[in-house]
């Protein structure tokens, strides 16, 4: 029993070894515009979501 348990772990690693030899990894060039894309996005996004949170209440100041 507790060899099979022993060939089931070397299995998994050998095969968690053979997954990694296709893992293509970015780029450094790569990881920087992806992450200056999403920096950009939140940036831009904190701002529309600030801008429309001060538009709808000073709606709803209006209205009530």
């Amino acid at each position: 029993m507790f060899q099979r348990l022993i060939a089931s772990i070397r299995e998994f690693i050998d095969g968690v070894r053979g997954e990694l030899k296709k893992v293509s990894f970015p780029s450094k060039a790569e990881t920087i515009g992806a992450t200056t894309v999403v920096i950009v996005f939140c940036i831009l996004m904190s701002l529309y979501l600030s801008m429309m949170d001060s538009v709808l209440g000073w709606l709803m100041r209006k209205v009530i």
